[in-house]
């Protein structure tokens, strides 16, 4: 079997939640999201996980999601810090939040030598999401990204933050992260950069951040990530290195093609603490139990 790894990614701080989310119990045994996450990826094919946490972090990584799930799957752990910069920079002293997901992976790069999926530790993907990746990473060598219906990806609480995808004849064109909120039978986009606001449908492709990609990825980079620092040198308090806007440059300069995959799969989320309990809900309709003998996971999921 071709070696699949799935990347997570799991150092960002969760503020609007207030807590390590990560973490949170969400299933009836006491699952968190992540545990639904390496389920499905597993039997889908992948077989191994790389978690990208906070060192501050490790303690309680290991001796929760990772006991649990160490049996059955090969795991690494790697630590995104932001003293891991190249060289001629620092970070300032009292930066806390780490500079973004195209630096996480980069920290990765030690322990990924295969192609891959990334993936955010506090969403819900579903099954078919993760059988999506793994059938096109096995067999392509371009990157992937999967792309969900925007009208499925809204919180009931307030707005949300989506890459919506621009594509054409399946591959994508760019990403534009946006603000987005329900505007009657459309989705209203609010670019982030400041760009004139649009509407899409709600079938849409938005992007969850669930990207396929092959170690070539690194060698990018590697590259970017310089560049970045060097017009970002007065700002290197706030500033983030994103993967999206790496993979831009990338389609862009005509290096790579990036197919959306569209899924069926149903994304859940927790962005806002009240969220939560949606969330709980949703999972627990999808564990099968004598009262609900048509539920695609085990109530102990990893027994």
């Amino acid at each position: 079997m071709k070696d699949l790894t799935l990347v997570i990614l799991a150092a960002g701080m969760g503020s609007r939640f207030g807590g390590l989310k990560q973490v949170e119990p969400m299933g009836p045994n006491g699952e968190f999201i992540i545990d639904y996450s390496i389920y499905d990826a597993k039997k889908a094919g992948f077989n191994k996980v790389v978690f990208i946490i906070k060192e501050e972090n490790f303690k309680i990584f290991k001796e929760t999601i990772g006991s649990r799930v160490e049996p059955y799957i090969k795991v690494e752990y790697v630590f995104q810090n932001n003293n891991n910069l190249p060289s001629g920079f620092n970070y300032p002293k009292d930066r806390v939040k780490p500079y973004g997901t195209g630096h996480a992976i980069l920290c990765a790069k030690d322990k990924v030598h295969e192609n891959f999926a990334i993936i955010s530790a506090d969403d819900f993907f579903g099954y078919d999401a993760f059988k999506k990746a793994s059938d096109y990473l096995k067999d392509n060598s371009d990157f992937c990204v999967i792309g969900y219906k925007a009208g499925d990806t809204l919180s009931e609480t307030g707005s949300v933050k989506r890459g919506v995808c621009m594509e054409k004849d399946g591959y994508l064109e760019s990403v534009i992260e946006s603000k987005v909120t329900r505007n009657g039978d459309l989705i209203h986009c609010e670019p982030l950069d400041g760009r004139e606001a649009y509407d899409v449908s709600f079938d849409h492709p938005v992007s969850m951040l669930m990207f396929g990609l092959t170690p070539y990825i690194f060698e990018e980079l590697e590259r970017q990530i310089v560049t970045f620092f060097e017009n970002n040198k007065d700002n290197m308090d706030t500033c983030e290195f994103l993967l999206p806007d790496v993979l831009d440059e990338m389609i862009k300069s005509g290096k790579i093609r990036v197919k959306v995959l569209p899924t069926t799969a149903k994304w859940l989320g927790v962005t806002y603490k009240d969220d939560t309990a949606n969330v709980r809900d949703n999972i627990k309709k999808l564990v099968k139990t004598e009262d609900n003998p048509t539920g695609i996971y085990p109530e102990h999921l990893w027994n």
